[in-house]
């Protein structure tokens, strides 16, 4: 996208992430902004504005970092601001997952593709996920299978996973919406 703040970009009436805040809130009793940049800016939404603790940006194992290092919950749930359709029932699914095989992380799948970036977490992981990031390894899926998660099947809602990263993309997913009358959801 250029290097635009993806999060900021208008769909709809609203922000990317103003989306993703609708759908997410009503399934968490707390919720932390991961950014940065732009922190002001995001910081206007409401909640606390976090960024990584990690220098040099090593990508979404240092958001979910430091989410986990900033919550005062046992679980934190984290999903990007670029997927405006994030399944309403996504915090209950990976929980209910992650009880059920008594797993600290459970990420959102579907097909056999997998959705790092939608996952829930327990603050157990925290440390070896530290020690992971120090010892310079950023790879997602390795780490997962480290810690044991679990994958979750969304198949019942693909798109719910679609991310914007081009502008095409973004006129695509504008062309879903229902005319100025309707109400998004």
């Amino acid at each position: 996208m250029g290097g635009v703040d993806k999060g900021l970009l208008l769909f709809g009436q609203q922000t990317l992430i103003a989306h993703v805040i609708e759908r997410l809130r009503p399934q968490v009793g707390a919720l932390l902004i991961n950014v940065n940049r732009n922190l002001s800016r995001y910081a206007a939404f409401g909640y606390p504005v976090i960024s990584d603790t990690f220098g040099e940006f090593p990508g979404p194992l240092a958001g979910l970092h430091a989410g986990l290092s900033e919550a005062h919950t046992p679980w934190i749930v984290t999903a990007p601001c670029d997927s405006p359709m994030l399944p309403r029932d996504l915090v209950a699914r990976l929980y209910a997952a992650a009880q059920q095989h008594d797993a600290p992380l459970a990420v959102a799948k579907t097909g056999d593709r997998l959705h790092p970036v939608f996952a829930l977490a327990h603050r157990s992981v925290l440390p070896d996920l530290t020690a992971y990031l120090q010892d310079g390894e950023r790879k997602v899926a390795l780490w997962f299978a480290r810690i044991g998660s679990v994958e979750v099947p969304f198949d019942d809602q693909p798109d719910a996973f679609r991310n914007i990263n081009t502008q095409d993309e973004l006129d695509a997913l504008r062309r879903c919406l229902p005319s100025p009358q309707e109400t998004f959801s």
